[in-house]
């Protein structure tokens, strides 16, 4: 059992104000891991003390001296991936290879990608018409509400670019995948980061998110989360007018039109949806299938289904995991109980366990076919590797439907036609569009329209949303 029960706060690991122990639980086992201790708003209380107080010191630094922090980050996290590939592994049951392949390296793409965006970043320039000087400050004191579907990824993609700016911060990680966090606090202190600048209490909502957001002396709030906790966030911040930027829920539409190659059109887009075994904000779950072709897909895709591996976290391979916890367990069987209810036709998959996994949070993969997007399966994040079919007619009909959701954050174009797919991505409604599998790169904006949220993260776009505007003139 792995004791991690306290806080880094001020450059210290430090007890809790309160002792209140939660046991963190292996997905794929059901048994704990890790003892944690859960805080409270006396520790977030402290925490923002420790960062209000060094804010003054760290946001005059240099822009050498924060890359050069920045850089000794890069260098212990590479040092150290392995073992942050095992904290994955066993807090959120993700597959050995998917850690250390998919996981694991986003840590370090986004560290690499905001060090160059602070290399090259005019924080002074003159207005456009001369007589006023513009300039970019660092905001304040940033709370960092991250989630447990990317741990690290996430929390990488905020404190990066919040010490890039010159910011203070208090991080909150997951406390159902928290040993991710709990590592990066490590590595953070190994790098010499000066105390106060980064301080992380484990909490739940309640106790530790509702006290960040509504505390005074937090300047900005970044949250990635559900929809429903964004709402919670934003109307806990309204009192103290901070700034709020969040990436929230999806339910991404995949357009698949008949001049595709279908084969590869279809084993990308259920990869895509299975990948993390579905617990990804973006991945492509509503698959928008033309006419003519629809009868072939459907076939294709519960082959392509039926094809895909379950298996242990622990093992190599390409196989997907347990989903994240027993709750999170009911909640897609109960989508999968709603989906048959309403209708909709089961290609594969379907409620219950795969065969042999009695043990651990493991789901189906499940293709569900003839589906309306006004269906429940249609409308709502499921966040397991469940895929819907819904048909459409026309080049229009399909932008209307991929449109006609609550969320934006993300859509899919397959086709072999380049200029429909130009001309189909500039109409949909989303932060994010993908033609063909492609993939971004760690300097692209990262975020949603809609209810799917606000500001843009990732390289230059996430070092701005933690900077200020100032004009000085005379």
């Amino acid at each position: 059992m792995i004791e991690k029960r306290q806080f880094y706060i001020g450059g210290s690991w430090v007890d809790p104000v309160e002792a209140k122990t939660l046991e963190v639980i292996n997905p794929a086992t059901e048994k704990p891991i890790a003892v944690i201790s859960l805080g409270s708003a006396a520790d977030v209380d402290k925490a923002v003390a420790a960062a209000k107080a060094a804010f003054a010191g760290w946001s005059e630094t240099s822009v050498d001296e924060r890359a050069a922090l920045l850089e000794r980050i890069i260098a212990i996290y590479a040092r150290r991936s392995g073992d942050m590939e095992e904290a994955i592994r066993l807090e959120m049951g993700a597959p050995r290879s998917f850690a250390r392949d998919s996981q694991t390296p986003t840590g370090a793409g986004h560290l690499e990608a905001t060090l160059e965006a602070l290399k090259h970043h005019v924080f002074e320039r003159p207005s456009p018409r001369g007589g006023s000087l513009l300039r970019h400050e660092p905001i304040g004191v940033c709370g960092l509400i991250t989630p447990w579907n990317w741990p690290i990824n996430q929390i990488a993609a905020k404190v990066a670019p919040a010490l890039a700016a010159g910011c203070t911060m208090v991080l909150k990680p997951s406390e159902i995948a928290p040993l991710s966090g709990l590592l990066f606090a490590e590595i953070l202190e190994e790098a010499g980061c000066p105390a106060g600048v980064f301080n992380l209490v484990n909490g739940d909502g309640p106790g530790v998110g509702v006290a960040m957001s509504s505390h005074p002396d937090i300047d900005m709030m970044s949250f990635t989360g559900s929809t429903r906790a964004g709402i919670s966030v934003s109307q806990n911040a309204a009192t103290t007018v901070k700034r709020v930027a969040q990436e929230l829920g999806g339910k991404s539409a995949n357009l698949l039109f008949a001049d595709a190659d279908l084969e590869t059109a279809l084993r990308t887009s259920l990869t895509g949806c299975f990948s993390n075994t579905g617990q990804s904000c973006d991945a492509p779950t509503r698959l928008l299938v033309e006419r003519s072709v629809y009868d072939d897909a459907v076939a294709l895709a519960g082959k392509i289904a039926a094809e895909t591996k379950v298996g242990d976290p622990a093992e190599e391979g390409d196989h997907i995991g347990p989903v994240i916890s027993d709750l999170q367990y009911e909640k897609i069987q109960g989508h999968i109980e709603r989906g048959l209810a309403d209708g909709a036709r089961l290609v594969a998959g379907g409620p219950g366990k795969p065969k042999g996994f009695e043990t651990g949070y493991f789901v189906q993969p499940t293709v569900f076919a003839d589906v309306t997007n006004q269906m429940s399966i249609a409308r709502n994040e499921i966040f397991g590797p469940v895929l819907v079919m819904i048909p459409f007619e026309t080049e229009e009909d399909a932008i209307a439907i991929a449109n006609d959701t609550p969320y934006g954050l993300a859509a899919y174009i397959q086709t072999g036609d380049p200029e429909r797919a130009k001309r189909v991505a500039r109409k949909l409604r989303a932060g994010s569009v993908y033609i063909n599998g492609a993939s971004p790169d760690y300097d692209v904006p990262f975020g949603g329209y809609k209810q799917s949220g606000n500001g843009r993260e990732f390289g230059e776009f996430g070092l701005e949303d933690f900077l200020e505007l100032k004009a000085i003139t005379g």
